[in-house]
């Protein structure tokens, strides 16, 4: 289990495009890395779109957006081209990478024990260590106050890191 301050697990996915993109390629940028079950369902097309709805925001604050699915590139940009998403989407079929960050295992899903995707979020800081982190991430969470976006919580995170 990776924990705040441990080097980010390595990995090279190819992205929508099938070009190959390694975490090396990040290096001196904060990054955003989050895990993500499917694309095109409910949950992971909100939280696509409101890291898109944030990408200047991050950008301003020297990050990149990266999602990691075990979907293929097909599938990614038909992803991306229905919903103008602006983030990198890399593909890990075999959910090695996914099981390097703790992303995959035994969750619990409508009642039911079953292994797959668990919903993570990480941050990790121009020198490669891992500066914040969420497991089992909701997207969005219904508060008296409002709806509060996990993408909006990771942005204000990585502001905080930064001041």
């Amino acid at each position: 289990m990776l924990n705040i301050g441990d080097k980010a697990p390595g990995f090279t996915l190819p992205d929508e495009n099938g070009k190959i993109v390694s975490i090396s390629d990040y290096a001196g940028k904060w990054l955003v890395v989050y895990f993500y079950p499917k694309d095109d369902t409910p949950g992971c097309t909100k939280e696509a779109c409101d890291f898109t709805d944030n990408r200047n925001e991050f950008a301003g604050l020297n990050a990149e957006i990266v999602g990691i699915s075990r979907d293929d590139a097909d599938a990614h940009q038909k992803f991306i081209a229905k919903y103008e998403l602006n983030v990198t989407l890399l593909s890990d079929p075999n959910h090695a990478v996914h099981e390097a960050y703790g992303a995959w295992g035994t969750k619990v899903n409508y009642g039911k024990e079953i292994v797959g995707v668990i919903r993570s979020t990480f941050i990790i800081s121009p020198d490669g260590e891992i500066a914040a982190l969420w497991k089992k991430v909701s997207v969005r969470v219904k508060r008296k106050s409002g709806e509060v976006k996990h993408a909006d919580k990771v942005k204000e995170k990585l502001a905080e890191l930064q001041a």
